[in-house]
């Protein structure tokens, strides 16, 4: 864990997790010895702020790394996370129905899935564009992605 290194992120999360072993090794105060740097494959930072230590950061790599492991956590539980498709993830919604006077989507109660899949596929469209535009720049977009796009835009 270091400043210095390889900003982390989904990408980065899903390589490591295909690693059969990983140490972390993370300073305290001051960092650690430079020396060790010799025997370093990588550096990672979690982003442009400071800790105390390092074991919060080694803490949040553990556990975007595990919970891409096999049996961690079922496995369509984490397809549709924010980052796994490239955007972030679509609202969510538990009981009750409605809440101080806000309803879930009538929609998701419609049980129809594939109104349901194209619902949460634009909701995180528009979720991404008006939060973090950013990452549609590497967004590979297909025509239905495209056409949901064209909507937000004409929303806004």
């Amino acid at each position: 864990m270091s400043p210095q290194g390889l900003t982390f992120n989904h990408a980065l999360a899903t390589t490591l997790s295909t690693k059969k072993h990983l140490i972390i090794i993370c300073g305290h105060y001051e960092g650690f010895d430079e020396r060790i740097r010799d025997y370093v494959d990588m550096e990672i930072s979690i982003g442009d702020y400071v800790l105390t230590g390092g074991e919060l950061g080694s803490m949040v790599v553990s556990d975007a790394i595990i919970r891409l492991l096999d049996g961690a956590i079922k496995e369509d539980s984490h397809q549709d996370d924010s980052f796994s498709q490239g955007l972030l993830e679509y609202p969510q919604y538990t009981r009750p129905q409605c809440y101080e006077g806000k309803s879930v989507p009538d929609v998701l109660l419609s049980g129809h899935h594939e109104n349901i899949r194209k619902w949460r596929k634009y909701q995180s469209l528009k979720r991404t564009y008006l939060k973090r535009p950013d990452l549609l720049e590497k967004y590979e977009f297909d025509n239905e992605s495209l056409e949901m796009m064209k909507k937000i835009k004409e929303e806004d």
